[in-house]
């Protein structure tokens, strides 16, 4: 059973700025509240081929994964993938332009959970929905303030 959770956040910042910061894996612990740290395995910046180790809790669970960007169109997409551990995961991030200089963001998740926790999909599944719109909140809260 595979997991694919999509949400999306619309922003009042352009999409340069928004895919300007969340793109930046930097970045990614003052906006994703499960990350904890993140370590550049490639140089900087970011660019097709770009590794970078993420330290992450996650159900109650340290998990510790290597991301290689494997698309990136700098404004509009950026697509990440891990194929280690117990559930490979690819992450997904589009940028549209919207009318007034706004931004929809949105978050895809994707990933075939292997032995255990394929048994966890639907579960894991409500928790990474949770996490996502909870990350996409803090996001714009980043951008807007606490409108």
């Amino acid at each position: 059973m595979s997991v694919d959770v999509v949400t999306e956040v619309e922003l009042d910042a352009s999409p340069r700025e928004v895919s300007t910061y969340a793109a930046d894996p930097d970045n990614a612990p003052n906006w994703y509240e499960k990350i904890e740290s993140i370590e550049w395995v490639t140089a900087p910046p970011l660019a097709l081929g770009s590794k970078m180790k993420f330290v992450a809790h996650f159900l109650g669970r340290r998990l510790v994964y290597t991301y290689e960007v494997v698309e990136y169109k700098a404004g509009r997409k950026l697509v990440m993938r891990t194929s280690q551990g117990p559930f490979p995961m690819e992450t997904t991030y589009l940028w549209e332009k919207l009318p007034g200089d706004r931004t929809r963001m949105t978050l895809r998740n994707r990933g075939e959970p292997t032995g255990f926790s394929r048994l966890m999909a639907p579960l894991m599944r409500g928790a990474m929905r949770r996490a996502n719109e909870a990350d996409l909140r803090a996001l714009k809260i980043l951008f807007e303030g606490t409108r």
